[in-house]
């Protein structure tokens, strides 16, 4: 069933997924799937029911040019390849590995960024040390090969607060861009997402969303929903990202693979398609 978009002509958000969604799917059913709900981009995390996105491009593809034009021909955009690796981690030359492997395949793409997740425990600053090293190495790497595609850090560990983005941005070489998670800084930083948005957009380009009832426990944590039937404060995140003119992805994060109770990615989708929810 081709979906129905009607609600959001003239809408400049910019509608995505993440392939985490549909993790056992191959590339094709995935770019199908995007055409069927009338979403132009997509991010990938997974495919063929496996995270390593390198390996996998190279078994079915064998070139990045290759791949590239495949994807061309469906018509949707990759806008992002999400690696594994951490920027701060007690190992670097693993998630070294990872970026050298994946930034050729994401630059023949097109795709503007590769996914780092944050990593790190305190953001003390040895930590800090750390993802500035990291990213100085990265810079260094991208202007030696030439590539067009940059990281995007992800707010995932100890980056779910405003005073820690802050101190990592201010620490962070010039033009450290990020992945906001909302949800995150929701639930495990406890802000609205709103006030996040006001302290990070400059350094925003990509943003995961994703629904969830918040747990009654001393611990906050959420449950995985629908869109539409959680707590997420959706409509006044919309509403602030419409008035800042944000230009970048809004991407479903539908963690399927991680959580076994969700729905499919199809259902999800349909879902806040018919809700207007997104």
């Amino acid at each position: 069933m081709k979906a129905n978009r009607e609600h959001s002509q003239g809408d400049s958000i910019r509608h995505a997924f993440s392939s985490l969604g549909c993790h056992e799917l191959d590339l094709d059913d995935v770019l199908t799937l995007a055409r069927r709900h009338g979403i132009e981009e997509v991010e990938l995390r997974a495919l063929g029911g496996t995270i390593d996105l390198a390996e996998y491009f190279s078994r079915r593809f064998k070139t990045p040019q290759a791949l590239a034009s495949h994807v061309a021909i469906s018509g949707i955009r990759v806008v992002a390849l999400d690696a594994s690796c951490c920027l701060i981690s007690d190992d670097d030359s693993e998630g070294r590995s990872e970026l050298l492997a994946l930034a050729p395949w994401a630059d023949a793409l097109g795709a503007g960024r590769i996914r780092v997740f944050d990593g790190g425990s305190t953001l003390d600053q040895g930590e800090l040390d750390r993802a500035v090293a990291n990213l100085e190495w990265w810079i260094q790497k991208r202007a030696a090969h030439g590539w067009a595609c940059d990281l995007m850090i992800e707010t995932h560990d100890t980056l779910v607060t405003t005073p820690a983005i802050l101190r990592f941005l201010k620490a962070a070489p010039s033009g450290t861009a990020l992945l906001w998670d909302a949800f995150h800084t929701w639930v495990k930083g406890g802000e609205l997402p709103v006030d996040t948005l006001d302290a990070i957009a400059k350094a925003t380009v990509h943003i995961h969303v994703k629904d969830g009832i918040i747990s009654s426990g001393a611990e906050r944590t959420a449950r995985h929903t629908l869109p539409g039937q959680g707590h997420f404060p959706m409509k006044a995140l919309l509403d602030k990202l419409r008035s800042i003119e944000y230009s970048g992805p809004l991407s479903l994060e539908w963690g399927r693979k991680w959580h076994a109770y969700l729905p499919l990615l199809d259902e999800a989708l349909e879902t806040a398609e018919a809700t207007h929810w997104w």
